[in-house]
């Protein structure tokens, strides 16, 4: 399992990347995407659509099961990765550039880990 060094990490496994004021990327981490499994579907919300912290905003579906992806901030959907939905494999391939969604606007955020407080907390859950 591997985890980027400027990322921040929720304990419901997605990563967060600051890309700009009060703006940020969310997706699943590498742990997350082999623990379910190879994806074939993803269902992603739209661009304007509200998130908000720990409340699901996404499901995959993988050969195992359909999970839940869950916002680690609160705010407004900016940008959405239409890609994953054509080619939800990706987030296998690399979870790490296969964002889901980038939010603006974000008001309020769950308490995210760095990259060595998640890896320990994987290990703890594994």
């Amino acid at each position: 399992m591997s985890n980027l060094e400027n990322l921040k990490y929720s304990k419901s496994h997605e990563w967060v990347e600051e890309t700009g004021e009060n703006t940020v990327k969310i997706g699943l981490t590498d742990f997350a995407q082999h623990e379910l499994g190879d994806l074939v579907f993803a269902n992603l919300p739209e661009v304007g659509d509200d998130v908000t912290v720990e409340e699901a905003f996404a499901d995959v579906e993988s050969v195992k099961a359909v999970s839940d992806v869950f916002s680690p901030v609160t705010g407004v959907v900016s940008a959405v990765n239409e890609e994953l939905m054509d080619n939800p494999q990706k987030i296998n391939e690399d979870p790490y550039g296969a964002w889901f969604i980038e939010v603006k606007e974000v008001s309020d955020r769950e308490e995210l880990l760095d990259s060595e407080a998640y890896k320990k907390f994987c290990e703890e859950e594994a």
